[in-house]
């Protein structure tokens, strides 16, 4: 659908437009009530697309036309973009180096498809409490094992779960 300021024929405010014809030649800068009639004359509408320029641009074409290839514009331009989500793993203060391994693997995979990592130490308890740089050789245990290359977008912080580390693609 055509954004909601478009105007068409007399929802037109200003007082003189440069006209794009029909064909696409430029007509220069006439008066409003030329161009409407111009517009009338071949039996198409008159439909400005950029408003804030000086003096404002309108074209002389088919409304529907018009609302067809803003339609397809906007499903293009959403079929172009990628959600990255933020994907998460937890590993324990005691899992081994083959599980380990394992979420590096799948962490890669999902480096590699540009998605954001939260990798959460868990800690039970008063394990909450050991000293931060053992918590954080723990927690680089399993950043070595990445495939990828990566960055760190948040350090490793306190979470309620223990610490968590945020990564993602370089």
């Amino acid at each position: 659908m055509a954004t909601p300021q478009t105007r068409i024929n007399h929802q037109i405010r200003a007082a003189e437009l440069r006209v794009i014809d029909h064909d696409g030649a430029n007509m220069g800068v006439i008066s409003l009530s030329d161009a409407l009639k111009r517009a009338t004359e071949v039996g198409l509408d008159l439909i400005e697309i950029s408003p804030n320029a000086k003096p404002p641009v309108a074209k002389i074409m088919d409304y529907g036309k018009f609302q067809y290839d803003e339609n397809k514009k906007l499903k293009h331009s959403k079929a172009r973009t990628h959600t990255v989500e933020v994907k998460g793993l937890q590993v324990k203060l005691g899992t081994g180096e083959h599980d380990l391994v394992l979420k590096a693997k799948k962490a890669s995979e999902w480096l590699k498809e540009g998605h954001r990592i939260k990798i959460d130490l868990f800690l039970p308890g008063r394990a909450k409490y050991l000293d931060q740089d053992f918590l954080k050789g723990r927690m680089e245990r399993i950043l070595k094992l990445l495939t990828e290359e990566y960055k760190i977008a948040d350090p490793a912080k306190k979470s309620p779960k223990g610490l968590s580390i945020i990564i993602e693609k370089v």
